[in-house]
């Protein structure tokens, strides 16, 4: 009798393994922490994609508030508007939308009769301005509007403004003033357009445009009319809470910040998307549950004592990927420098391992793997506007092409609007990318948390000592009993070596209810402590700072005396 692999042959077997392990595996992971909320995306385990996000973040895209226009600007065709931001907000003529008069002629209505919320189903449109027309001739000074974030403050700028106010759901964008339905041209099948095109058509409220999004292919109309409805009753809630308002005021925003976060990034295709915190987990899961129940599953409570990031060698990535050099296979690596105006990337073979026998091929091999990395820096750190690359010279055109082609590839899963020109005579490659939200820049060099960047530190023999008065502290003076202190890995791994370990005699002295964690985040000398609920004890003292402070101010002083 033959075996059971003799009924399959070769080639089957091939494409069965090769399925198999072409397979991206895609997880998300949400590290929540008290003042940030940072998601991960990964493929494979590697960080493609970091988004942080403040968990009392005002100005966020998509928030709705009541602001008063400050100035008129004839020249830039724009106004100035104050929504209580440190900087004045920008709304440009082009972006309050054609149906502007009726927006406006329904702000009027709804803030002179504060009783009642209008009834847009039953409101009269009014004609649509003129694409090329002025923005003296519709705006005046000290007039209410409603408007919504388009952009975030970014640098310098205060956040750009739009009037053409969108609901943004799982399935569909809703847009007062407006009575057009649109599909995602993502959606290739003709039926299902039309379906869906039917479907919306009988559901929606008249007064109101949809944009169907990809994600509303083959939903059945029950899931489509829930979503609906609640996009409507947001809108109502929103003119309510206008009308209650006085300018500057925060009108509508997101109910979660990582769930809005999830909402635009989330896939069916995720294995696991892994939560650090009770609440967000909850949220997050009905979130799931809502849109895509069979998946409800994949979302889980993350509970170890070790830092999430850290567990999904996150952090170290983070580390590595950050900062002005950043080093891929083989030895060749990229310099990425940016200013207010555009990023530049420096594309260098640096010591390469593995040499091509000719100088073109070598140079194509490095610029085809930059490529790869390059695709990844621009989604890991959001960065938008004008990229310019200057690759390693090739002299083929062929090459060029081939290169040009892969960029292209490897940048068709980036979900922001970009585009990607041909090399020029020069080698350079110009790629625009949409910058909605701030480049994400994280600084990957420490600062000494020893002498707080004043030179000179303890001896650091004496560190662990340190510890021991500071566990004393905590226990003997300020009462916390239970309470997880995170070190750096190499401290971490000195204090529970041995069977007679400092970790098991500062147990037996300060109790059980203490545990040493390692953290990846830290500095060598860095220490963080947290109390049983997950609040972070400051236990930095006057003498931590003075004593690096007063032998800096003594070694200007002796140099002084010297002179």
């Amino acid at each position: 009798m033959g075996s059971g692999l003799d009924t399959l042959s070769v080639p089957w077997l091939f494409v069965l393994f090769f399925n198999y392990f072409s397979q991206m595996k895609s997880e998300l992971v949400v590290d929540v922490q008290q003042k940030e909320i940072s998601i991960a995306l990964l493929e494979d385990s590697r960080l493609v994609s970091l988004q942080k996000e403040s968990r009392n973040i005002a100005y966020a895209v998509g928030d709705l508030y009541l602001a008063k226009v400050k100035k008129i600007m004839p020249g830039l065709n724009a106004a100035f508007l104050d929504v209580g931001y440190d900087k004045d907000a920008f709304l440009h003529y082009l972006d309050l939308g054609a149906q502007f008069n009726s927006y406006a002629a329904f702000l009027r209505d709804a803030l002179a009769d504060k009783k009642k919320v209008p009834n847009i189903s039953k409101f009269k449109f009014e004609p649509d301005i003129p694409k090329q027309g002025t923005i003296q001739n519709v705006i005046q000074p000290g007039q209410l509007l409603l408007v919504q974030i388009a952009k975030e403050p970014i640098s310098s700028k205060g956040p750009r403004l739009t009037t053409e106010i969108s609901f943004t759901g799982r399935y569909m964008v809703l847009m007062p003033f407006g009575d057009k339905i649109s599909i995602s041209q993502k959606i290739k099948s003709t039926e299902e357009k039309i379906r869906l095109r039917q479907l919306i058509g009988s559901i929606k409220p008249k007064g109101f445009s949809v944009i169907v999004r990809t994600s509303a292919e083959n939903k059945r109309v029950a899931e489509l009319n829930n979503e609906m409805r609640t996009l409507v009753k947001c809108w109502e809630d929103s003119i309510a809470k206008m009308q209650r308002s006085q300018p500057p005021a925060l009108i509508y925003e997101e109910d979660s910040r990582a769930v809005s976060v999830i909402r635009d990034i989330f896939s069916p295709n995720f294995e696991n998307i892994y939560v650090n915190e009770a609440e967000t987990f909850a949220q997050i899961q009905n979130y799931v549950n809502l849109i895509s129940p069979e998946n409800k599953e994949i979302v889980k409570l993350y509970t170890k004592e070790v830092p999430i990031f850290d567990n999904f060698n996150i952090t170290r990535q983070i580390k590595s990927s950050f900062g002005k050099t950043v080093s891929f296979k083989s030895g060749a690596y990229i310099i990425i420098e940016h200013t207010e105006a555009l990023h530049v990337i420096d594309v260098n073979s640096g010591n390469r391992s593995k040499a091509s026998p000719d100088q073109e091929s070598n140079a194509l091999d490095v610029n085809l793997k930059a490529a790869d990395e390059i695709a990844r820096q621009l989604r890991l750190r959001d960065m938008g506007g004008i990229i310019v690359i200057d690759f390693i010279d090739m002299n083929k055109a062929e090459h060029r092409q081939t290169l040009y082609d892969h960029m292209r590839e490897v940048m068709a899963n980036d979900r922001a609007r970009h585009n990607i020109l041909p090399l020029s005579k020069f080698g350079l490659m110009q790629i625009t990318r949409q910058r909605v939200r701030p480049a994400l820049d994280i600084a990957t060099s420490e600062t000494c948390p020893s002498c707080y960047g004043k030179g000179e530190i303890q001896p650091s023999l004496l560190f662990t000592d340190k510890l021991d008065e500071k566990l004393d502290y905590l226990v003997n003076h300020l009462k916390v009993k239970k309470f997880v202190m995170y070190l750096h890995p190499y401290v971490d791994a000195y204090i529970k070596k041995g069977m007679f370990s400092l970790y098991g005699k500062w147990r037996r002295r300060y109790g059980r209810g203490m545990k040493i964690v390692a953290d990846e985040s830290l500095a060598y000398l860095q220490y963080k402590v947290v109390d049983d609920d997950g609040k972070e004890i400051d236990l930095k003292e006057e003498s931590d700072i003075s004593s690096s402070q007063s032998k800096s101010h003594s070694r200007v002083k002796n140099r002084d005396n010297a002179e």
